[in-house]
């Protein structure tokens, strides 16, 4: 006994995949000054932070777990 109703495959969905808008932040803004105000210890802090490193700046080393 056949259905009526057509069998659909598991392919690719119909829906439209929206586009990423990438919006141009600004570092400087009020509530960015403010976060690094509460998270930056320095200046060299603050710009590492912000992806501007010192040339020659140790790296930062992650936490080791202890078990």
């Amino acid at each position: 006994a056949k259905s009526s109703k057509p069998k659909r495959g598991k392919g690719k969905s119909s829906k439209k995949k929206a586009k990423k808008v990438v919006k141009e932040v600004d570092i400087l803004s009020p509530a960015a000054m403010l976060n690094a105000y509460y998270v930056c210890h320095n200046a060299a802090a603050c710009l590492e932070l912000r992806g501007f490193p010192w040339p020659g700046s140790p790296k930062k080393k992650g936490k080791k777990k202890s078990s």
